[in-house]
């Protein structure tokens, strides 16, 4: 496992979070749902420095408690579907 990922999920378990939750967005009247898992996973596809990044980004969002935590998910997960959609519609 990426020590970068592992890193992660370290620092959700001394937090309390599970990392199989789920977070819920509203696309355009459909819901979909992805992981916490999940989100990690994909940003720890990306370089180095991108995952670096991630887990800075994470350790700063654990300082505002569980609802820093909640909203920094939320924002990436978002980000994520931003990306796919824009991928999709691109002519």
């Amino acid at each position: 496992m990426n020590k970068n990922k592992q890193e992660c999920l370290d620092i959700l378990k001394s937090k309390g979070v599970n990392p199989a939750s789920q977070i819920d967005f509203d696309i355009n009247g459909e819901v979909e749902s992805l992981s916490v898992e999940y989100i990690i996973d994909t940003y720890m596809s990306a370089s180095d420095e991108s995952q670096l990044v991630f887990v800075t980004a994470l350790k700063k969002a654990t300082q505002a408690g569980q609802m820093g935590i909640d909203k920094f998910f939320e924002g990436m997960g978002q980000l994520l579907l931003m990306s796919h959609l824009s991928e999709k519609f691109k002519v």
